[in-house]
């Protein structure tokens, strides 16, 4: 879309007092739902009512198997948000896209998103900021040491220190516990 086409979206949507609402589909069919709704809003000709359809996810980086990956993941899995003008038309297009269950709102009538709820989804789904790290280690959970001097050790996760990629283990040295900060990447579990 060029900025021209952007702007002018952006002004109807203003002027016809567009909200955002949540949308519940199938689960894992979220970005189907968003796929088949951009292209109902093509073929039907609702682009002066429906928007955009946003699936917010966020990344994470993710240690697996003692490998740093950096994965995508839905902030609301299930869900989809749309922003629109809510009238019959417009309700009928979305409500019945293939994969979307209804809206979210009392009964059959929608209720939009305060600006504040807008906000946080936006930002969160723009990436904004470094990625979420994600951890399978706990503390009292025993691991094995994969790399480094204290290669092929046992020991009891102590501490788990996400910003910093580390976590201290209580290895057993010479017959005495022993902390020891070790990198997510150096342990794996049992």
């Amino acid at each position: 879309m060029s900025t021209t086409e952007e702007k002018t979206t952006q002004q109807r949507a203003a002027e016809g007092k567009a909200r955002w609402y949540v949308v519940h589909t199938y689960s894992g069919y979220e970005n189907k739902v968003k796929a088949n709704l951009e292209k109902r809003v093509e073929t039907m000709n609702m682009k002066d009512k429906i928007f955009k359809v946003i699936v917010p996810e966020e990344e994470e980086i993710e240690y697996k198997e003692g490998k740093k990956k950096i994965v995508k993941r839905k902030v609301f899995p299930g869900y989809v948000v749309v922003n629109m003008i809510m009238s019959d038309d417009s309700w009928y297009v979305v409500r019945n896209t293939p994969g979307v269950t209804g809206f979210v709102g009392p009964g059959s009538k929608p209720i939009p998103l305060e600006e504040s709820e807008v906000d946080a989804i936006l930002k969160r789904a723009s990436g904004e900021g470094a990625p979420k790290v994600r951890v399978k280690f706990k503390p009292g959970q025993s691991l094995r040491v994969k790399s480094g001097p204290f290669q092929g050790m046992m020991g009891v996760v102590q501490d788990v220190m996400i910003d910093r990629g580390k976590l201290r283990m209580l290895l057993s040295i010479f017959g005495r516990e022993t902390p020891v900060e070790l990198d997510f990447n150096q342990v794996e579990e049992v």
